[in-house]
């Protein structure tokens, strides 16, 4: 498969958080504990520690990948079956996939914006937060991504499990004027973010994707 000609790219977080994101953006797991932010975490805490202590983006020497705001390239990622299942070691949250919101946004647009206000961003090909991820930051090398595994609804294949855990970075937060698009599981979480939107000055679509979830 071809590099999708206008791809996007999906932050998945619980609905607690969205009122803080609607005021503040997005931060990065070492802003966030740099700003001691409270919120709803959904991942696993070691990766989040390796992450912000460990892991290098070694094609911008001198960051981590905790220092970015992570991105899949889809939506109903493998996270999102891990929280859905909520069974794996290290993971502390067990709500299920129902309160967890995709925010969309078009991954063209955050670049622009990104080096108009000169922050740096990368992607890897694989889980950022891996050891053996790769990571790149031109355009031009999109096309080291799997596209076909991110698009992947079978991912029980190794290979096709790591390519569709590819992940979009932008170095220390993203406005929230740059997603254009919210998905959720159903009507009732629809009509609460409905609700928190509603004295926002940026209304992002708000739309019951089903499919987005297991």
């Amino acid at each position: 498969m071809p590099v999708p000609r206008h791809p996007k790219i999906y932050h998945i977080t619980h609905i607690d958080n969205l009122s803080k994101i609607v005021k503040d953006g997005l931060w990065s797991d070492a802003e966030r504990l740099k700003r001691n932010l409270d919120c709803t975490l959904v991942g696993m805490g070691e990766i989040k520690r390796r992450r912000v202590e460990e892991l290098d983006v070694d094609c911008h020497p001198g960051t981590r990948v905790g220092d970015y705001v992570p991105f899949y390239f889809c939506p109903r990622s493998v996270m999102l079956y891990i929280l859905h299942r909520g069974n794996s070691p290290g993971l502390s949250y067990t709500g299920g996939q129902g309160p967890i919101l995709h925010l969309q946004a078009d991954l063209n647009e955050v670049i622009q914006w990104a080096e108009k206000k000169h922050r740096r961003w990368a992607f890897s090909t694989s889980n950022a937060g891996a050891y053996f991820a790769r990571f790149y930051k031109r355009q031009a090398d999109l096309d080291e991504i799997n596209w076909n595994a991110v698009a992947a609804d079978d991912w029980r294949d190794p290979d096709v499990k790591e390519g569709k855990q590819a992940e979009f970075l932008i170095e220390h937060s993203c406005p929230w004027k740059l997603f254009e698009m919210i998905g959720v599981k159903d009507e009732r979480i629809a009509a609460q973010v409905n609700k928190t939107l509603s004295g926002a000055a940026h209304k992002p679509v708000v739309q019951v994707q089903s499919g987005w979830y297991y």
